[in-house]
């Protein structure tokens, strides 16, 4: 692979193609010259890049100090108190903030104000993210008719064409689920024959003859068509539409008494573009690739072509939809959901621009770059809007602490002077997946509290975090047993605690994570209500489909009040998230539990590795041991990766067994990836397959890898695979 050609503008010197885009679509139309953007961007990256730098330097001071703290102390019972003071003495726990009330203004009410779903989707795969943003609402008839929520048993099966005895369950189901969700006064929506409007509110006429209402907690928001004769009737439950749509002549309407042809859930609220865990971009290729997908998506012109089922289809950003409210008033029914961009970690660099020759760091250049993209959105010349509120919506992952999200705010400050945006029309998302973020999130919310939309816990690069800050300490538990770790139930709590106690609500979401078996929707279904429960406002679905059955949840559960129930509750002891996960004393594993363990472990990560490095694809389904198919990126990789580099530096694994399980996995890896043409075998030669080195080195040298993260090891392997097969 060629070394990437840059255009020299100043002390920059800019990769040719990202030079090009900024020049021919990027800037047209937004009144900011490429001249001075990249001056502006030059004085930003000259005075916070060192800043940036000596954070970075200190999360490696404060591990080594961790580190040393406990191997010192190796072999002596563990003393939580001093600990405590420990972690104050470096800084590493920061001072309480005292009062902190969040100010942010100007935020979309789909993330102050409702609760629902939310999807996260690779912004480097132009249909994915048009799928994404259009999963503002979902056919419920086909979430139930798709997925193992309705049973198969009974001939009720969904393998090929329509079968009708499937296809009466699902009827019935949802109008159980209307019954449920937007009850009649009296009777049944199975009952219905007939939807009407009259007065401003719903008429359902029943089998019987009757005239009935809505009951209490239900209303009717609109229609369109005429009142006694509908196409469709919007109503609403905790400020989410459910959309009945009436057609006679559809063919599942037309064998329908009250001639539903389908019932539509409002879903996906809000969607995260990402530029972060799901992607593999490497280069000024992939880099502009992602970032003109995501200008596409604020421009309103992104469109993706595409072969399905045979046919060839063209997919495009959706319109709204003309409606009138209950009262016969026009109303426009927006069908897209809210769109946030999620910039990479500010602990990756990049050469795609360069200041006096060195590589930036890419978070700085995210920044600008995706802010400037959106100017699109906030001067409304093409056919959507995204954000009504005139806001830009970036999230921030992996930040350390309050000294980088306050690093952070500061960034936002610099791309607004650059782009001559009003003072804080950049808000910030702050991903809480790090430890140190964790136990100091009031202060980190305070640092930007005029900014701040969005706290969202991410168990999976938590976990990675937890086991990679407290390596020393010992050997982890089992990976499936930290799930119900005291250390994780307090941090889930905590961060609910704190979003209500800084007055979050109303100016942002408090987000809750994946759900990463995407084909196990019953399951989903049946524990995923914890996530409203337990008083988040969004939670992270893998696809459009889960995104409409999860919405079911947030019909059930009314967030806004169970937030107030929370709100007066004692607050989870944040300090109880120092506990370790650690084997308990006395307790050893078995040889069987740890070659479980280590065979689950080694094939995940060869599994993601694979494509990643092999194929360039960040986030995919990946079949585990088991061949149940997980939703898997970095964060899932940084889990896997230390946990065994933790049973190895304690001495439960051996290099050789490590290795020799590693073999063994990249048979099965390559067997379950058989039918993927793509697809780059390692069994053929290990020592010459840059995927399987890649995994290798990820867990060989995890406990050299700062914080445990994955991405330096991916992306140089990935460069190398690139130019290995531009060479072939």
């Amino acid at each position: 692979m060629a070394e990437n050609r840059h255009v020299t503008t100043g002390r920059l010197q800019v990769a040719a193609e990202l030079d090009e885009f900024v020049r021919t679509e990027l800037a047209p139309g937004t009144g900011v010259e490429p001249d001075g953007f990249w001056g502006g961007l030059e004085s930003l990256l000259a005075d916070l890049e060192p800043r940036a730098r000596t954070l970075l330097a200190t999360r490696d001071d404060l591990q080594a100090q961790i580190d040393q703290w406990h191997t010192e102390r190796r072999g002596q019972p563990h003393d939580p108190g001093e600990y405590e003071a420990f972690l104050r003495s470096v800084g590493y726990l920061a001072a309480e903030p005292g009062v902190v009330q969040v100010a942010t203004a100007n935020v979309d009410p789909e993330i102050a104000e409702v609760a629902g779903p939310q999807l996260v989707v690779p912004v480097d795969n132009a249909r994915y993210a048009l799928n994404a943003a259009n999963a503002r609402w979902g056919s419920l008839y086909d979430a139930l008719y798709g997925t193992d929520v309705i049973p198969t048993d009974d001939g009720a099966t969904r393998d090929g064409p329509y079968n009708p005895v499937r296809g009466d369950r699902v009827i019935a189901h949802a109008r159980e689920l209307l019954d449920r969700h937007v009850p009649l006064a009296s009777g049944s929506h199975a009952d219905a024959v007939a939807y009407r409007v009259a007065g401003s509110s719903l008429a359902v006429e029943l089998a019987g003859g009757s005239n009935v209402g809505l009951a209490a907690g239900a209303e009717l928001a609109g229609y369109t068509g005429a009142p006694g004769d509908p196409d469709s009737v919007l109503l609403h439950r905790n400020g989410l539409g459910i959309e009945i749509l009436i057609d006679r002549d559809h063919p599942v309407g037309a064998v329908d008494r009250a001639g539903v042809a389908d019932i539509h859930l409002e879903a996906a609220l809000t969607t995260i573009m990402d530029l972060e865990d799901s992607v593999a971009t490497v280069d000024a290729a992939d880099k502009v690739l992602a970032y003109g997908n995501w200008l596409g998506l604020m421009k309103g012109d992104l469109s993706a072509t595409f072969t399905k089922g045979g046919r060839t289809m063209t997919r495009e950003l959706r319109a709204d939809s003309p409606y009138l409210d209950a009262a016969g008033n026009a109303m426009t029914l927006r069908r897209r959901s809210v769109m946030l961009v999620r910039n990479i970690g500010p602990h990756i660099e990049t050469d795609i621009v360069r200041l006096d020759g060195a590589p930036i760091i890419e978070t700085l250049l995210d920044a600008a770059v995706t802010a400037w993209c959106a100017m699109h959105d906030l001067a409304g010349a093409g056919p959507h809007r995204n954000s009504a509120s005139g806001s830009i919506y970036i999230v921030k992952p992996k930040m350390h602490g309050p000294d980088e999200v306050a690093l952070a705010s500061e960034l936002f400050s610099r791309v607004e002077d650059i782009l001559s945006l009003d003072r804080n029309t950049l808000k910030m998302g702050i991903m809480d997946e790090e430890r140190r973020t964790s136990l100091n999130l009031a202060a980190c919310i305070a640092a930007a509290s005029e900014r701040v939309m969005f706290i969202n816990t991410g168990f999976l690069d938590r976990t990675g975090d937890d086991i990679h800050t407290a390596m020393e300490a010992g050997p982890m538990i089992p990976k499936a047993e930290i799930k119900s770790a005291t250390w994780l139930t307090t941090y889930e709590d905590v961060n609910v605690d704190v979003g209500l106690d800084t007055g979050l609500i109303g100016h942002g979401q408090i987000g809750k994570g994946m759900w990463t078996r995407p084909d196990d929707m019953a399951a989903m279904l049946a524990e995923k209500t914890g996530h409203p429960l337990s008083g988040a406002s969004t939670a992270w679905v893998p696809s459009p489909v889960a995104a409409t059955l999860h919405a079911l949840h947030y019909l059930e559960v009314d967030v806004a009040a169970r937030q107030r129930e929370l709100a007066e509750r004692t607050p989870a002891r944040a300090l109880d998230m120092l506990q370790f996960a650690t084997l308990p004393p006395g307790r050893e594993l078995t040889p069987a539990e740890l070659a479980d363990e280590l065979e689950n472990n080694a094939q995940g990560i060869l599994g993601y590795v694979s494509r990643w490095v092999g194929q360039g694809v960040g986030c995919s389904k990946v079949p585990d041991i088991n061949d149940v198919a997980l939703m898997e990126d970095r964060a899932t990789l940084r889990i896997s990766s230390q946990h065994i580099a933790n049973w190895l530096h304690h001495g439960l694994l051996s290099a050789e067994q490590v290795l020799a399980t590693m073999e063994r996995m990249a048979a099965v890896v390559d067997a379950q990836n058989a039918g993927d043409p793509d697809y780059h075998p390692m069994c053929a030669d290990l020592a010459a397959s840059i995927p399987y080195q890649a995994a290798v080195a990820l867990v060989m040298e995890g406990l050299s890898q700062p914080n445990g993260y994955t991405e330096y090891i991916l992306i140089e392997q990935r460069r190398r695979m690139k130019a290995a097969l531009a060479r072939d």
